[in-house]
């Protein structure tokens, strides 16, 4: 296994995100609030000439703001034809998985267990492995598939 992966910090906890979905790291700018959107969208901000819906991670989790400052840099991402800014605790590196995903240890809370595809190893260490729709899809993703189901 060498899937080439970006090593984020959400909410105190190593991610990593598969480098094929990052297009870039910004400098976050100016972000403009969205009206009557989820708590989780911070707003739009501009990189060039396109708009990115800027996504709060711990806010996408379902965490809450926490007391410690996103980094001023974000993860610009594509997913469903729309370019997004994961707004994140810390960029750390680019390194290479060294293992498959593997289960996710307990403990872990059921936040992490929807957005997280599984624990790998990589050359820093282990990593929660993201599955980038399903974090920027939000918390309130999981309550309408159950009340779609119902």
């Amino acid at each position: 296994m060498s899937e080439l992966l970006v090593i984020i910090q959400i909410a105190g906890r190593r991610c990593a995100l598969s480098a094929h979905d990052v297009k870039s790291v910004i400098e976050i700018g100016t972000i403009t609030p969205v009206p009557r959107a989820p708590d989780f969208i911070a707003g739009i901000t501009a990189l060039r000439s396109q708009a990115l819906t800027v996504i709060d991670c711990r806010r996408a989790l379902g965490l809450g703001a926490g007391d410690k400052p996103t980094d001023d840099r974000a993860a610009v991402v594509a997913s469903g034809g729309h370019a997004y800014a994961l707004m994140v605790d810390a960029i750390e590196d680019i390194t290479t998985a060294t293992s498959e995903a593997g289960q996710v240890p307990g403990g872990f809370g059921p936040e992490w267990s929807r957005v997280a595809r599984g624990m790998i190893e990589t050359m820093t260490g282990p990593a929660l492995l993201i599955d980038l729709a399903a974090l920027i899809a939000g918390p309130d993703a999981v309550r309408s598939e159950i009340e779609a189901a119902a």
